[in-house]
């Protein structure tokens, strides 16, 4: 139930809360003014205020003095009316005393109250008397024996107007804070929303992201928090978004500027056996694979500079149609230049050929990374073994060689392998490394089409 209310429009919750209010305020101020008598006999009982009429000594005194008195024997009867009137005395300002005849009931003598004649009183006792409909007015009639008779005995006391108008108007007092309290209580728990929603706005532009916007129902308050909050997410999934692509921008470039060195050093070497002059007939074969390298540095520079350029998040690869004959191709190569360094490669191809869908510029930096890495980390002393094979729907290539002795000393922050296991897994395939002791290697799988 709560929970739906705080779903209502603000001014729906502000239209029933009102009436709430009344209706409580209402039954509250009704309670109190039913009990009116029962908290005036309790206040007489206190002692906090006085009654005449409810006092049984006054009334036994009242009794006691009118056999001193006689009846007048009518309205006109001046000294008769006179001397009865020291006996009017004994009531206090607030009672007005009247006699009549026991028989006919006609009127004989009397004093009004004399609180009546002040102005303030009886502007008092006018507004008290209109609002309470006449409550405070107690009137009394009983027979009374005088000397010389009996009569009829009328009184109207006023001394509970002292009581229960200012009782009325606490009761008027306390409803209405009652009212008051309960709007109050609604305006505050919305402003403390504001303020919360206020906080969480410093909070966000002090450059935090991280802590939560309260929930606040789906009043317009509830909605603006919930935009908050998924304005907050955005921007620190923005936030985060950039950072990574900042990060993987730098990674690629890092990557495709370490991939441009393997190629120069093959096209360094080269041209440093070409130097040599020792073998004139393979010189047509060294020019053609100089110009090959020199066409691969061209197209990882191009490609380099373009991401350099647009700051894409990740790299895509262009997708061709490829024969597994070209990886072995790469291979081949591969071999043929790590012979001239030094190692002694053994490759194995198999007899039959695959096709896979795949990227000829990142099949090449793979292999370039892999024996980049032979190059400086190999054991020249013991082979290079590279073999490769059609299993089921996969193309494997394995490469095994064993560590220099002094490349265990060397600092080294694996970005060809790291090269090789990214640039692989957007191609679809997946790298295993394996190192025990002085072996490594590594094994590579391309999905067959």
């Amino acid at each position: 139930m709560i929970r739906g209310f705080n779903n209502l429009k603000i001014r729906t919750q502000a239209a029933l809360v009102i009436l709430f209010a009344i209706i409580i305020a209402f039954a509250f101020f009704e309670l109190l003014w039913m009990n009116k008598w029962n908290i005036c006999e309790t206040a007489e009982g206190l002692n906090l205020f006085y009654t005449q009429m409810n006092d049984k000594s006054f009334r036994d005194t009242l009794a006691k003095e009118a056999l001193n008195y006689n009846i007048p024997e009518s309205e006109d009867d001046t000294e008769g009316v006179k001397a009865i009137q020291p006996f009017f005395d004994l009531v206090s300002e607030y009672t007005g005393i009247y006699i009549y005849d026991l028989d006919d009931g006609m009127y004989i003598t009397g004093r009004y109250a004399p609180a009546m004649d002040a102005n303030g009183f009886l502007f008092f006792f006018n507004i008290g008397y209109q609002l309470t409909g006449g409550d405070g007015e107690f009137v009394q009639d009983f027979p009374l024996e005088f000397a010389n008779g009996t009569a009829e005995i009328m009184i109207y006391d006023y001394e509970r107007t002292l009581f229960i108008y200012p009782l009325l108007f606490v009761c008027l007092f306390l409803s209405i804070s009652l009212f008051l309290c309960i709007i109050l209580f609604f305006l505050n728990k919305k402003m403390r929303q504001v303020l919360a929603l206020n906080n969480e706005i410093l909070t966000m532009s002090a450059g935090d992201l991280t802590h939560m916007v309260p929930d606040f129902g789906g009043n317009e308050i509830g909605i603006l928090a919930r935009e908050l909050n998924h304005l907050r997410e955005s921007l620190s999934d923005n936030i985060q978004k950039e950072q990574e692509s900042r990060k993987a921008n730098q990674d690629l470039i890092t990557a495709l500027s370490h991939d441009l060195r393997t190629p120069l050093t093959i096209l360094n070497g080269y041209l440093e056996v070409l130097k040599l002059k020792r073998n004139p007939q393979t010189q047509e074969e060294y020019l053609n694979r100089c110009l090959k390298k020199a066409e691969d540095i061209k197209e990882l520079t191009d490609r380099m500079f373009e991401y350099a350029l647009v700051a894409e998040e990740n790299e895509t690869p262009e997708i061709t149609w490829l024969s597994s004959d070209f990886i072995g191709q790469c291979l081949t190569e591969n071999c043929d230049f790590i012979r001239l360094a030094g190692f002694t490669p053994s490759l194995k191809l198999p007899d039959t050929t695959g096709v896979l869908k795949s990227d000829k510029t990142m099949l090449k930096r793979i292999f370039n990374n892999l024996f980049s890495n032979i190059l400086k980390y190999g054991d020249k002393k013991h082979g290079v073994t590279v073999t490769s094979q059609l299993q089921d729907t996969d193309f494997i290539v394995s490469v095994t060689n064993l560590i220099k002795d002094e490349a265990s000393q060397i600092d080294s922050n694996h970005i060809g392998l790291k090269n090789v296991d990214r640039i692989i897994r957007m191609l679809d395939g997946r790298m295993t490394v394996t190192q025990e002791k002085k072996r490594f290697e590594v094994e590579l799988r391309f999905p067959l089409q």
